[in-house]
């Protein structure tokens, strides 16, 4: 049985996935393996926190690109889990209260 990803997971995944090209919601959501639902909400919280900036081109093609706060906030989290071990990192990941 695979273990539930943490908020932080599908939030670095999304940031990845739109920093390699992946700009409709449709190719988000089936790239990070989550719910259009999902999605939609933690797109949302992306750009609310600045880093995702969103781009209507009509009402109908809504497309996200990566912010430089999106950039340094991905950067940060991948070289942590370079530094630290593996075992910790995914440990701290599912820790619950």
């Amino acid at each position: 049985m695979s273990r539930r990803r943490s908020k932080l997971e599908i939030i670095l995944s999304i940031l990845s996935v739109v920093r390699d090209g992946k700009d409709k919601t449709t190719s988000i959501t089936y790239a990070t393996n989550t719910t259009w639902m999902r999605t939609q909400i933690m797109l949302s919280d992306l750009v609310k926190q600045g880093l995702l900036e969103l781009r209507i081109a009509t009402p109908a093609r809504r497309r996200y690109t990566i912010t430089e706060k999106g950039v340094n906030t991905l950067d940060y989290f991948e070289n942590a889990n370079d530094v630290l071990p593996k075992d910790v990192y995914i440990a701290h990941l599912t820790f619950k209260r």
